[in-house]
């Protein structure tokens, strides 16, 4: 792995600094015309109402400005990236406050020499490390003081603090009132229970090891990281399902039956494949209707729990006489509404009829609807397995 210092450094040839000049160019933003209209009127709003309450509302000292700079740079984070630990409250509150002060106490302290505009944003970083309000305006506030001139500490006062205040509020009324959470919660959600089934292949300790190795500032919350992570995973998984087609894990040799195969017959395929369902199809392989267990089961009239076994023999067993009540071919007691699915159906679709409608067994038609397959409950889960393999 080349350092940081090598990878920065100017490369010889011509791909390479072609490469590194394209780094240079700036990445797409990957946020919509309806987002952007958001961001800009949501910047308009909270200055003109910062502005408008520090100018002619509340009460000032005329000779101290009533907006200052590094308020236009907080605003494009309030409202720009509202979800970042760069732009919640505590940090443009404290991240321009403190710098602020810094910057006065190095004024005082050395001078409004050029050099010290230097030594106050540096001592104005370190400190917003150390209260965990980095703001990268403040940098801008602690610089402006210096370079003004600014000795008096009712600067910080007003207008930093009363500015930065009144941003944040007109921020949390907006994002709220555009659907945008803000405050954007920074902690750590509590750990699921243990018997909680994960739903990323990586776990939380995973996440901070690799934080931990990157070891810089993330313009994004820890919890919207692994949130676009664990998505990321979603969407690749689906992906990768809806390119599985039914006919590539469908079960091709299908057993089947006709609408006179009599009872005994479809019992015995039943028992010997150790399967839940006949598919009954025409003699254009057309389905025209499926017997299962429970219809085996219903027609017996086994909710009535005595004599069960003898009622199901009863009915499996032909009737010798030419005229019967009793049902004796599989058209008869078959279930007639069938949930079927193309053969180049994605297999991702077939999730639903499974898990919540209860089916054992999806058989699957061609385009003129003759039956050419069947997928069971083992054959997706098969197919789930392998689609979970990175």
């Amino acid at each position: 792995m080349p350092s940081s210092s090598e990878s920065s450094a100017v490369p010889e040839s011509p791909a390479r600094l072609a490469a590194w000049w394209r780094e240079f160019l700036p990445a797409r933003m990957a946020v919509d015309g309806k987002e952007r209209i958001r961001v800009v009127l949501g910047a308009f709003v909270g200055l003109l109402v910062t502005g408008a309450l520090c100018r002619f509302v509340l009460p000032h000292d005329p000779a101290l400005p009533w907006l200052v700079a590094p308020i236009g740079a907080s605003a494009v984070l309030v409202f720009g990236v509202p979800a970042s630990p760069l732009a919640q409250p505590w940090a443009v509150v404290g991240g321009n406050v403190l710098s602020a002060l810094v910057g006065i106490l190095c004024g005082h302290a050395v001078g409004h020499e050029p050099w010290v505009a230097g030594v106050a944003v540096g001592l104005a970083i370190g400190v917003m490390f150390s209260l965990r309000c980095l703001h990268p305006p403040g940098g801008a506030s602690a610089l402006l003081v210096v370079l003004s001139g600014v000795s008096d500490f009712h600067f910080v006062v007003f207008p930093v603090l009363v500015n930065s205040l009144l941003l944040v509020a007109a921020g949390v009324a907006y994002n709220s009132a555009t659907r945008r959470r803000y405050p954007h919660g920074q902690f750590r959600p509590m750990p699921a229970p243990a018997a909680a089934v994960p739903t990323a292949r990586f776990s939380e300790a995973d996440l901070d090891t690799v934080l931990a190795r990157y070891n810089q500032v993330l313009d994004v919350s820890r919890d919207d990281l692994r949130s676009l992570l664990e998505q990321a995973e979603v969407q690749a998984y689906r992906r990768r399902m809806d390119e599985v087609r039914c006919e590539d894990i469908m079960s091709r040799e299908v057993l089947t039956v006709e609408y006179g195969t009599p009872l005994q017959e479809a019992w015995a395929l039943l028992r010997a494949h150790h399967i839940k369902a006949l598919p009954v199809i025409d003699r254009a392989r057309r389905i025209v209707g499926v017997v299962t267990l429970a219809d085996f089961l219903k027609g017996a009239d086994l909710d009535v729990h005595d004599g069960w076994a003898g009622r199901l023999r009863s009915l499996i067993r032909p009737t010798p006489n030419s005229h019967t009540d009793k049902a004796e071919s599989v058209g008869q007691i078959m279930t007639r509404q069938v949930r079927v699915a193309s053969r180049d159906r994605p297999i991702s679709e077939l999730v639903p009829m499974f898990a919540a409608t209860g089916h054992h067994h999806i058989p699957i038609i061609d385009d003129e609807r003759r039956l050419v397959g069947i997928i069971t409950q083992s054959d997706m889960v098969a197919a789930l397995c392998r689609s979970d393999q990175p």
